[in-house]
């Protein structure tokens, strides 16, 4: 899962995020004395800054969906490296000079250095959150803004990324702080365990350098190892989570150490290597796109690219990279390179708000615009804020002057979280009664007219995330991550019928209704559920790659539903319409896997019925209704668009073709007509995506049963 531009796509994937390093790029030590090229006499690195200006123009683009750029998220790899490159010789060169490593002034630099700016930004998000995004929003916000301030939002975040039901849900407005958080947490850990390697190599009076390149490549490899497995397995987790990160940093970190002798490197070795540096950055920017497998094996490019880069540098030799790196221009984009990350982001997503289409993309030009107005805010938060903090004498002389600061900083952002969530409207108590749902649709429901407003609706906006459908108060549902045969079971044990209900979260979402039809029919409901794993022999897609963990699950599925002959019929549904990794039409390969799984089940002895995929709504319903409560019809749908995506794409076809196999269809009930309201009989019709809230599900019982009726055969 790699981050999306919101001017490309809708935005539901994250964007890189802020580098965290020092904004005075400081050049290694070398031994014979001499500065390496692009440096003054203080040790400043002009390249380094021109190599930020790179990355950081590379990560806007990309956000702004410049179309040549579907990798520009490879620019928060390349700084990682920078970063684990200058904190490593910071540390190298203060034990150099001092002989020891003081603890309390590395983290009071860092204090300084990075949370006033990101106190201004949390409060300022804060803020924008409450006056310009939907309500629907504030309460994730909050928790975002909240972890954010204590940097650990990557966590949060990747949780959230293995949360089938919490994939349609808007891109967070600090959604980009994850990367501050990686590297928040390697400057808590990275100082301790190079103290740890010290007192290792003192111990036992061992080589420094050696000892210290060990100590890096024991925590890089392994990082490097498991980023590669886990971004096959579990892509959207590894693209957040440190430990698949640190040995980026531990690149920059291993260079450090050696930069002493880089010095040898020949001129003509120099040049090469910065101009190969710079092409394996660009190449990434301009190749990769969403579906490179990421970090994994892929970042190796972009890391090791801005690797060569720092090290053609610090050779000490003039070099054509130099040249292009370490100009007036590019020196100070880099020098604005963190503040200018702390604010595209927010900024593009009030922009998505604001300007956004009904799907929640923003137009190319409108995102150049936003990003390159970004700056404004970054160019005063670095002369007011960033800047004279950094270099304040007080905070230098007394570290813990730093220290009462970060805590200060910190209790900024987190009293922003806490504003944004008190301020979430209260949901008012509404009789359940008056939601009569689909129970106001005629055997004609064409003939349903919508109102503009409803007085009361159920349920209301902020509780429909959590109108989600249950059987007997279990969610019974298996996550997307993992290949357990989870299953839920309902009704007298001796039931004459037992119905197995197959499929994924659209067939889920069924269950409120199933509940009520098994309890008056004297059913026993079996349940196999798993989160975007429809029930068909094919692979799916999940995060731009085969669903792996769907095709297992499948494996056991298939043989619990064909062994156990207590089944007598299996509902199914499903979202998906395409198969993943055929030649030719993808949707006819998923209509011929489903003709031949469902075939399959029958030949085996078991009755199948289809429940059709309602119509996929291509706008967030929820946000919508949220901010046009007056106005309910500027949020219908056309039905007839909604059919072009969705599991019914699929579904239909295939019925025609396979033998035997009945079908539950009630779409008109859903929507009545060519376009499809957001509220039925003062029941809010849809959650999060496409997913139909238990309420309404729960309303449409009567048809449902009727449908089933039709087609069952007791």
């Amino acid at each position: 899962m790699h981050d999306t531009p919101v001017a490309a796509t809708r935005p539901v994937p994250p964007p890189p995020a802020p580098p965290g390093a020092s904004p005075r790029a400081e050049a290694q030590p070398v031994s014979d004395g001499h500065t390496p090229a692009g440096a003054d006499s203080a040790g400043y690195r002009g390249d380094i800054q021109g190599l930020r200006a790179v990355a950081v123009m590379l990560v806007l683009g990309f956000h702004a969906g410049v179309p040549f750029l579907t990798g520009g998220f490879v620019g928060v790899d390349v700084f990682f490296v920078i970063s684990g490159f200058l904190i490593t010789g910071l540390i190298d060169r203060e034990i150099g000079r001092t002989g020891r490593l003081s603890l309390s002034r590395f983290w009071a630099r860092r204090a300084r250095r990075l949370l006033p700016a990101t106190a201004v930004v949390l409060g300022s998000v804060g803020a924008v959150t409450i006056i310009v995004l939907p309500v629907t929003r504030w309460s994730s916000a909050a928790w975002d803004i909240g972890t954010s301030a204590l940097y650990v939002v990557n966590w949060r975040l990747a949780e959230q990324s293995v949360n089938y039901l919490a994939a349609n849900d808007a891109p967070s407005v600090v959604q980009h702080f994850w990367s501050l958080a990686v590297e928040e947490q390697f400057y808590v850990v990275w100082p301790v365990l190079i103290l740890l390697v010290l007192w290792v190599q003192r111990r036992y009076r061992l080589p420094l350098t050696k000892v210290l390149l060990a100590g890096i490549a024991a925590i890089g490899v392994p990082s490097l190892l498991w980023s590669i497995y886990l971004s096959e397995v579990n892509a959207g987790r590894a693209y957040f989570v440190s430990t698949t990160r640190l040995w980026e940093l531990a690149i920059g970190a291993a260079l450090a150490i050696v930069a002493h002798r880089l010095i040898r490197i020949p001129a003509v070795t120099a040049r090469v290597l910065g101009v190969l540096g710079l092409a394996a950055i660009g190449y990434a920017a301009v190749s990769f796109d969403s579906g490179t497998t990421f970090p994994g094996a892929a970042a190796l490019v972009p890391t090791l690219g801005a690797a060569a880069v720092l090290a053609a540098g610090t050779a000490g030799h003039r070099t054509p990279a130099g040249a292009l790196l370490d100009t007036g221009a590019m020196r100070d984009i880099g020098t604005l390179s963190y503040s200018l990350y702390l604010w595209h982001w927010p900024l593009l997503v009030g922009a998505a708000v604001l300007w956004g289409g009904d799907d929640g993309t923003l137009p190319v030009a409108i995102g150049v615009v936003v990003v390159g107005f970004s700056a404004v805010p970054a160019w005063l938060t670095y002369r007011l804020v960033e800047a004279p903090i950094h270099h304040a004498p007080a905070f230098a002389r007394f570290p813990w002057r730093a220290g009462v600061l970060g805590v200060a900083c910190t209790a900024v952002g987190v009293a922003a979280a806490v504003t944004v969530s008190t301020a979430i409207p209260k949901t008012p108590e509404v009789d359940g009664r008056e939601a009569a749902g689909a129970a106001v649709l005629s055997d004609d429901p064409a003939e349903y007219e919508p109102p503009d407003s409803v007085d009361a609706m159920v349920p209301a906006v902020l509780d429909a995330p959590d109108d989600v459908a249950d059987l007997d108060g279990e969610t019974c549902i298996s996550t997307i991550v993992g290949t357990d045969l989870e299953s839920c079971t309902y009704g007298p044990r001796d039931a004459e019928t037992t119905v197995a209900v197959a499929g994924d979260s659209k067939m889920h979402q069924w269950l409120p209704a199933l509940e009520r039809i098994a309890d008056e029919r004297g059913w026993r409901l079996v349940t196999y559920l798993k989160s975007a794993c429809p029930l068909v022999g094919v692979d799916v897609e999940y995060e731009d790659a085969a669903n792996h963990w769907c095709a297992d699950y499948n494996d056991r599925r298939f043989d619990a539903l064909t062994e156990d002959d207590t089944i007598d019929y299996v509902l199914t549904s499903q979202v998906a319409s395409s198969a993943y990794g055929v030649d030719g039409d993808a949707t006819e390969a998923m209509v011929d896997g489903l003709v031949e799984s469902w075939e399959g089940l029958e030949d085996a002895g078991t009755e199948v019925v289809v429940m059709v995929d309602n119509p996929n709504p291509l706008l967030d319903v929820m946000e919508c209704v949220a901010t046009h409560e007056d106005d309910l019809g500027a949020c219908g749908f056309s039905r007839a668009r909604a059919e072009t995506v969705g599991g019914a794409r699929a579904q239909l076809p295939a019925l025609e073709q396979a033998e035997g196999i009945d079908a539950v269809d009630v779409r008109d009930y859903i929507c009545p007509g060519d376009t499809c309201p957001p509220v039925i009989g003062n029941t809010l019709v849809y959650r999060q995506g496409s997913h139909l809230t238990g309420t309404y599900v729960e309303s449409l019982t009567p048809r449902v049963d009727a449908a089933l009726t039709d087609v069952l055969r007791d």
